[in-house]
């Protein structure tokens, strides 16, 4: 913690100092904090391991809280946040020292004077799938399963162009890895993705992302290949529609032409039903059999649907008081309640976002 602060406090006054003499620099900050109820009741206050996001149960506590530099002249641009968190405890733990507080660390250079073209490095969000860690800004209080075990962030350069009219940008990343600051020990081979986003009116986006790299250390590495489709649709100014579809295969083992399979298809409509207030609802379903992201250790693997229904309230333009109510529903008896083995979890959620 002492470490944590020394960083921020350090943080602040250079680019406060720096300030001074170039407007250009920008500060803002976010903070949700949340209380979740798991009607399963777990000892430890920890929801199931692949929930990363608003992941202890029973007890009020922080997501996450960050605050953030950015500048920008127009053909150089940086961004610089430090967050805390338990978002950051469940997302960040394989990463040593500091480096656990890094929520964005990047710089970009503008490539063209006349196209819209940009290499950038460092830290930043992950370009996978439609829900971030900023949970203000999706649908659903919570993360959908398919977004919790899909990286947040990544680390590494990206190449982006975009289009003068905003409608097409394109992107060519190369990574450390998946969900990576610092590449996995034995691991040399790098990773990398691709990501298209056409936007052919401001009530429409859709978007195609894919992550190609290995997994384990070079001895016995297998491939990953990851596909990320989705389409956010603003039918009318108070109904929108999110469809999102998940589909990869990773290697049995090095050298093997046998592959295991995951996919998740994700619907979520909400319905803006006055100035302050809207509700939404999702469905899910993630299948994993063979355990590529989640182990289960069952006949069926996992194969889990996912139902969620949620409320907000925004008494001001840059805060939310949100609630949810949702429900796991799974093939094997996966979860745990009074230590019997159920099929089933459901959990209410609330919580307080603010963007300043």
């Amino acid at each position: 913690m002492k470490k944590l602060i020394t960083l921020i406090t350090t943080l602040t006054a250079t680019v406060s100092a720096f300030a001074q003499n170039e407007p250009k620099v920008k500060f803002s900050g976010y903070l949700e904090t949340y209380y979740g109820y798991d009607f399963n009741k777990p000892a430890d206050h920890n929801r199931p391991a692949f929930i990363y996001s608003h992941n202890r149960a029973n007890e009020v506590n922080l997501n996450l809280g960050f605050i953030k530099a950015a500048y920008d002249s127009g053909n150089i641009r940086a961004n610089l946040a430090v967050m805390a968190g338990t978002y950051a405890n469940a997302n960040l733990s394989a990463e040593p020292g500091v480096l656990k507080n890094i929520f964005e660390a990047n710089a970009g250079v503008k490539l063209s004077k006349t196209e819209n073209l940009w290499i950038d490095a460092g830290v930043f969000a992950s370009h996978i799938g439609f829900e971030s860690a900023v949970s203000k800004d999706c649908w659903v209080l919570t993360r959908n399963i398919a977004s919790e075990n899909t990286p947040y962030y990544e680390s590494g350069a990206k190449l982006t162009y975009g289009t003068q009219d905003g409608k097409l940008t394109a992107t060519l990343l190369y990574l450390n890895g998946w969900q990576r600051i610092t590449r996995t020990d034995g691991n040399n081979k790098p990773a990398g993705g691709v990501q298209l986003t056409w936007k052919p009116t401001d009530k429409i986006t859709v978007n195609y992302s894919n992550y190609l790299g290995t997994e384990g250390a070079d001895s016995v590495r297998v491939n990953r290949f990851y596909h990320n489709v989705y389409g956010v649709f603003q039918v009318t100014d108070k109904f929108g529609l999110t469809l999102g579809f998940d589909y990869g295969t990773q290697q049995k083992a090095k050298g093997s032409s046998h592959k295991n399979e995951v996919l998740s298809p994700v619907v979520i409509a909400q319905y803006k039903f006055a100035d302050k207030w809207a509700v939404a609802g999702r469905f899910e379903y993630y299948e994993d059999k063979n355990g590529v992201f989640i182990a289960t250790g069952t006949p069926n693997g996992f194969k889990t649907k996912g139902y969620s229904l949620n409320l907000d309230y925004a008494p001001i333009s840059n805060a939310v008081i949100r609630l949810e109510g949702k429900t796991f529903d799974s093939k094997d008896k996966i979860f745990s309640r009074e230590g019997n083995a159920v099929n089933a979890n459901t959990t209410l959620t609330a919580s307080i976002a603010v963007a300043f």
